[in-house]
C-alpha cells in the first residue's frame, strides 16, 4: 500500500488537475485529439509532479496498479457486457424485443408511446444514441406524418433513450458509474430507482396530458412497418430467445455473483444464434468477439438501414476502448490523488458542505461543471468521482448515493448542453434544435430535482451499515456487500 507523505506541498497537487483542465478545453475541445490522449498526458503531469514531491518511481506505479487492480472485475464485467450484446444480437433476443416492442405504437397516445417504446428499446440494447438514431428517427417520421408538434416528441424520445440508458446494465455510462465509485452493478441499478422511477412517472403524466390536448391525424408509419418487416424476415422469434435476459434480471434480483450470469447468458446467445437463427458456430462466435453485422446473414439483398444501425453493433473488442479509456483516467485519477491537489480542494469544499443534500447538490454542480467544460459525457463521471468520493466516506454514506448522483447529473444531462457531443447528436439526428426540445426532455432534468429532494429529506439515502464501519475501522477489506443500505 502506497503511504502518503505528510511534509508535501499539497499546492503542487492542483497543477496536475489544472493541466487536465486546460489540455481538454485545448486538446480535446479545439484540436479534437484522442481523450485517452489526453488522460495520458495529464497522468504524465500528475507523475512529474509527483517526482518533484518526493515520490519514488516505485511508489508512483503502486499507486497506479493498486487503482487499476480495485477496477478490474468491473472492467470484466464491461467486457462481458459487449459478449453479452453481440451474442444476444445474433441469437435475436434483442431483435425480438425491439420487434414487439415497435409492435405497440399507439398514434392516440403517441407520446406516451414515444417514451415507452424508446425506454423499453434503450434497456434492451443498452444505447441511448443506437435508440435515437433507430427507434427515435422512425417515431419523428410517425409524428411529422400525423402533424405533432417535433420539439414534444423529440423531448419523449430523448426522455425515454436516457431512462433506459441509466437503467440498463448494458449500457457503458452505467457500469462506467458502478466502476469509478467501486459500486455493485446491480445495486448501482436499483438504487437509480429512487430517482429515475419519479422521473419518468412526472414524464409519464405531462406525456399523457399534453397528449390529450394534441390534435394528431391518424397514420400508419411505413418506417415502422419497414422496420418490422425486416426483423421479421432475418430472425426467427420465440420465447426461449427470452431465457438470457431472464437469467441476468434473475441472477440481479437473487443477487448472485454477475460475472458468471453475464458468462451463461452470452453463451446461451450463442446458442440461439447457432440452434434458431441458423448460423456456424464461427460466426456465433464472432459476433461475441468483435461484434454482430446483418452482413453475417450472406444476403445478396441490402438489409433496411434502421434495422442495420440498431443491430450492428456489440462484441467484446469494441468495448476495450472504453476499458483503455478507464485506465488512463485512473491512472491520472491515482497519481493526483498521491500528489495531494483533490484532497486539499476537498478541504476547501468541506467547509461549504454542511449536510447530505448540500453533498449532493455539489456533486451534482461539479459533474455539470465537467461536462460544460469538457462536452464529454464519461469524463465527468470519473472526476467527479475522484474528487467527491472521499466526502461520501466522511457522511457515512454507501458508495452507491454517489454512483446515482454521478448519472443523475452526469449521463442525461449532456443533451440537453447545446455544444455537448450528445446533444449534438440528438438535435442533428432528430431535426430538432436543442433549446426546443430541452423543455421537453423531462426524465433528463427531473431527476436534479429529485436527488437534491432526497439529499435534504433523507429519504432513498443509503448510509454504510456499523458492521462494514468496523471492518473498515480494523484495516479490513469490506467489499462492496457489506457496504449494507440502510435507506429510509
Amino acid at each position: 500500500m502506497v503511504e502518503k507523505k505528510n511534509n508535501i506541498n499539497r499546492s503542487l497537487g492542483l497543477i496536475p488537475i489544472l493541466a487536465m483542465v486546460f489540455l481538454l478545453v485545448v486538446g480535446y475541445g479545439q484540436l479534437k485529439l484522442p481523450v485517452e490522449f489526453i488522460m495520458m498526458a495529464s497522468a504524465a503531469v500528475a507523475c512529474t509532479v509527483a517526482w518533484f514531491q518526493g515520490y519514488k518511481w516505485k511508489e508512483i506505479m503502486g499507486a497506479i496498479t493498486k487503482k487499476i487492480a480495485e477496477t478490474l472485475p468491473a472492467n470484466f464485467i464491461l467486457i462481458l457486457v459487449g459478449a453479452m450484446i453481440g451474442a444476444w444480437m445474433a441469437g435475436g433476443t434483442i431483435p425480438m424485443i425491439v420487434y414487439y416492442g415497435l409492435k405497440i405504437i399507439s398514434p392516440d397516445y403517441l407520446l406516451v408511446t414515444a417514451f415507452v417504446v424508446t425506454s423499453l428499446v434503450s434497456i434492451c440494447t443498452g444505447t441511448s444514441w443506437g435508440s435515437v438514431g433507430t427507434i427515435g428517427v422512425a417515431l419523428m417520421g410517425i409524428a411529422a406524418g400525423m402533424g405533432a408538434p417535433l420539439p414534444a416528441v423529440a423531448g419523449a424520445v430523448i426522455s425515454g433513450a436516457y431512462f433506459g440508458d441509466k437503467m440498463s446494465p448494458l449500457s457503458d455510462s452505467t457500469n462506467m458509474a458502478s466502476i469509478v465509485t467501486g459500486t455493485d452493478i446491480y445495486d448501482h441499478i436499483r438504487h437509480m430507482l429512487w430517482t429515475t422511477i419519479p422521473s419518468a412517472l412526472l414524464a409519464l403524466v405531462v406525456f399523457l396530458f399534453a397528449g390529450f390536448q394534441l390534435d394528431i391525424a391518424s397514420s400508419g408509419s411505413e418506417k415502422v412497418d419497414a422496420m418490422l418487416a425486416s426483423i421479421e424476415q432475418l430472425f426467427n422469434m420465440n420465447l426461449f430467445l427470452l431465457i438470457p435476459p431472464l437469467l441476468v434480471l434473475g441472477g440481479a434480483i437473487k443477487k448472485f455473483p454477475p460475472i458468471p450470469c453475464m458468462a451463461i447468458a452470452a453463451f446461451l446467445g450463442i446458442f440461439n444464434a447457432i440452434v434458431f437463427q441458423g448460423f456456424d458456430i464461427k460466426t456465433s462466435v464472432d459476433a461475441m468477439m468483435t461484434g454482430f453485422n446483418t452482413a453475417m446473414f450472406g444476403l445478396t439483398e441490402a438489409v433496411n438501414a434502421d434495422v442495420a444501425k440498431l443491430v450492428n453493433r456489440g462484441g467484446m473488442v469494441k468495448m476495450m476502448r472504453l476499458t483503455l479509456f478507464a485506465f488512463c483516467a485512473f491512472s491520472f485519477a491515482s497519481v493526483t490523488g498521491l500528489c495531494g491537489g483533490m484532497d486539499l480542494m476537498m478541504e476547501k469544499m468541506a467547509k461549504r458542505i454542511k449536510s447530505v443534500g448540500g453533498l449532493i447538490c455539489s456533486t451534482m454542480a461539479t459533474a455539470i461543471s465537467v461536462q460544460l467544460v469538457t462536452a464529454e459525457g464519461k469524463l465527468p463521471l470519473i472526476v467527479t468521482a475522484e474528487l467527491m468520493g472521499g466526502m461520501y466516506k466522511k457522511f457515512d454514506l454507501c458508495s452507491k448515493n454517489l454512483s446515482r448522483t454521478l448519472e443523475d447529473a452526469g449521463t442525461v444531462i449532456g443533451p440537453l448542453i447545446p455544444w455537448s457531443q450528445g446533444a449534438i447528436f440528438m438535435s442533428g439526428t432528430l431535426g430538432v434544435a436543442v433549446l426546443d426540445y430541452l423543455p421537453w426532455a423531462i426524465q433528463n432534468y427531473a431527476a436534479l430535482f429529485f436527488a437534491a429532494l432526497w439529499g435534504f429529506t433523507g429519504i432513498g439515502i443509503a448510509y454504510i451499515s456499523k458492521e462494514a464501519k468496523k471492518n473498515q475501522a480494523a484495516g479490513k477489506d469490506a467489499g462492496v456487500d457489506a457496504e449494507v443500505a440502510e435507506a429510509k
